[in-house]
């Protein structure tokens, strides 16, 4: 049985004026019904624009997007439109993703009206409520305006609207990361409770370690638009192999105060995603970088399910 999405070397570069911008670069994985794959790395290394790329706002350059088995990395027109509806997204900032001129209720039945699955305005609005009764938005705000609503309701709102058409996927691209941290949990946990009565999947885009353990099966880590290790969450954890990984991981704040992991810094430039030389593109900032890194490197199976792009993986983690 195929995996619901399928990512195969997928490519996906801007052209600028200094030259060509590899924003997301040779990315390959699978995300299984009902699973949670989270991607993590800093702020422009790829997550959102792979995210993007893969529910089709954005072309590939090169390789495919496979969902339920059949290729969609070039579908059209009305096949394109029949498949956004099976893979939707929640937006990073739930205030300007949302028309500020529509009121809440309006803004959930605008997808259920455009699908022409119902008959008459009463059909949409008693669907429309059920979205909103399921996301937990109050009766007495459905006719409100989302400035009227603080963030948290406002992101309500936003995945109210991606679950409307019943998808099978959905990119969650920071989605609570401009909350605060009591709402971020509520939003977390309003997320994880849908996908155990849905079995939606969700790839989950974020910068946030701490978030992402909550949340993830499996965790991909990007840098500079390509993976440098993916694992099962609680693999990736525990052993954590790649140097880019043990850096993010160190920079969590620690309650152990008997016990505190050692922060590992990071030095050097950050390398340019515009015309990438070949090789780890984490060789400027990496204390473990011998010559051999600046020669190509693969994303190979190091134990069960546990993949590393790093030519001296076995070597940095016997010291």
């Amino acid at each position: 049985m195929p995996s619901l999405i399928e990512v195969k070397h997928l490519k996906k570069y801007f052209k600028v004026p200094a030259g060509t911008n590899h924003a997301v670069d040779d990315v390959s994985f699978s995300i299984e019904k009902g699973e949670t794959l989270g991607v993590v790395g800093e702020s422009g290394c790829g997550k959102s624009t792979l995210g993007r790329t893969i529910i089709r706002l954005q072309e590939a350059t090169e390789g495919q997007i496979l969902l339920n088995g059949q290729d969609i990395t070039h579908v059209r027109k009305g096949e394109l439109r029949r498949v956004r509806e099976q893979m939707q997204i929640v937006f990073q900032d739930p205030y300007s993703s949302l028309n500020p001129r529509m009121r809440i209720e309006s803004t959930i039945m605008e997808p259920l009206e455009h699908s022409g699955r119902f008959h008459s305005k009463a059909e949409l609005r008693d669907e429309a409520n059920r979205l909103m009764d399921l996301v937990g938005v109050d009766e007495r705000l459905r006719r409100s305006y989302p400035h009227e609503l603080d963030g948290g309701r406002r992101q309500r709102v936003g995945i109210a609207r991606a679950l409307a058409l019943n998808p099978e996927f959905i990119v969650c691209d920071e989605p609570v990361s401009a909350l605060d941290v009591s709402i971020q949990a509520q939003v977390l946990n309003l997320l994880m409770d849908l996908q155990e009565k849905s079995k939606v999947a969700y790839m989950f885009v974020t910068h946030d370690l701490s978030v992402v353990r909550h949340i993830s099966d499996n965790i991909c880590v990007m840098y500079l638009g390509q993976l440098v290790e993916k694992a099962p969450s609680r693999e990736l954890f525990a052993h954590t192999l790649h140097p880019y990984t043990k850096a993010l991981l160190s920079a969590i704040p620690s309650t152990d105060i008997l016990h505190p992991m050692k922060r590992l810094p990071l030095k050097g430039e950050i390398t340019s995603p515009i015309n990438p030389k070949p090789g780890c593109r984490f060789y400027s900032r990496c204390p473990y970088a011998k010559e051999a890194c600046r020669e190509p490197q693969q994303l190979t199976m190091v134990s069960d399910r546990h993949f590393v792009s790093c030519c001296r993986v076995a070597e940095i983690n016997t010291l």
